[in-house]
């Protein structure tokens, strides 16, 4: 699966005033913290992750894990955020951030 530039630019725009719903801390990349952004994902189709640490290596190591293991694409990725989307089976208008950015038009 991969976005356009145009739908990207949208995501961005939409993600920018988000807040990260997922902190990846120091217990690292657990199937707790999985479990919660394929949750996540599932309501919201678009969130954003803060993961931890200096290591900007090891940052994207988990970067790419976290796509892998969720079907997800990483639409931006700014420092320690990253703005990720996965369109839901079947979106809640109330709670995807896609939806209700465009209800908002």
């Amino acid at each position: 699966m991969s976005l356009s530039i145009a739908e990207k630019k949208r995501f961005r725009q939409i993600g920018h005033q988000l807040n990260p719903v997922v902190l990846l801390g120091g217990q690292g990349l657990t199937e707790a913290v999985l479990a919660e952004i394929d949750r996540a994902l599932e309501d919201h189709e678009l969130i954003k992750v803060r993961i931890g640490g200096e290591d900007r290596e090891a940052r994207r190591a988990a970067i790419d894990e976290i796509t892998t293991a969720s079907h997800s694409i990483a639409v931006q990725i700014i420092g320690k955020i990253v703005l990720l989307y996965r369109s839901a089976k079947k979106p809640n208008p109330k709670l995807s951030n896609i939806l209700r950015a465009n209800q908002s038009l």
